[in-house]
């Protein structure tokens, strides 16, 4: 019965002998299959650590395009305004002419409608105006009396504001003379061929002596004499 016991004892210690190794090679190979998964688990650490100064150089780039885009903006401002600046010269010389052009238009358009009112007789002449004033006999001139029209009485009745038609010259003393503010008048020019007995006429008193003025015809004047 000993022997027995001791042929167990043996036994269980070479049992044990045999499982202690494989029990540890099977921790080793345990131990060893731990490091792949913490090298795993360390490689994306290190892929997310590579990867954010990519992104940081990414966020960096596209700052940087959204900086650059800025002053390319403020540019095309600012040609925009020159532009605008170049242009407003332009329109304000454009403004400016036209207003000449109607400033030299408007004197023009002044003179004709002046014209028109100072003269309506010209427009309304006929034929038979024309024939009356051909069958008028020519003036009888006389000679310049040199008398004067007091300056109260030329103020109250004479003058380019004060006008007035003769109608037709009366024959007085064998000379050609016509009434007007109280006053006989001769003449010491003859009547123009294209003034009409019929037009506006005033009298005047110019470089010393009394002429008689057609405002139509501003550029023509005959001389005539007070008869007192």
């Amino acid at each position: 019965m000993k022997a027995l016991g001791v042929i167990s004892m043996g036994a269980l210690f070479l049992l044990l002998g045999t499982l202690a190794p494989v029990y540890a090679g099977q921790e080793d190979r345990q131990e060893e299959a731990k490091p792949p998964k913490q090298e795993e688990k360390a490689k994306p650490e290190k892929q997310q650590e590579k990867a954010k100064p990519a992104k940081q150089e990414e966020k960096a780039k596209s700052e940087k395009q959204e900086e650059h885009p800025q002053p390319a903006k403020q540019e095309e401002k600012v040609k925009s305004e020159k532009q605008e600046e170049h242009a407003q010269p332009a329109k304000q010389e454009e403004k400016a002419k036209s207003e000449k052009q109607e400033e030299h238009a408007l004197p023009a358009k002044q003179q004709e409608h002046s014209k028109a009112e100072q003269h309506p007789q010209q427009v309304k002449r006929t034929k038979q105006a024309e024939e009356r004033q051909r069958a008028e006999p020519a003036l009888r001139l006389s000679s310049n009396t040199h008398s004067r029209i007091p300056d109260q009485r030329f103020r109250a009745s004479f003058g380019s504001a004060h006008r007035f038609r003769i109608g037709r010259p009366t024959i007085v003393n064998g000379y050609s003379r016509f009434r007007y503010g109280g006053f006989w008048f001769g003449f010491v020019q003859p009547w123009p061929g294209d003034w009409y007995y019929t037009d506006d006429v005033y009298v005047d008193f110019v470089d010393g002596g009394y002429y008689l003025y057609n405002p139509y015809y501003p550029d023509t004047r005959i001389e005539i004499s007070v008869v007192l």
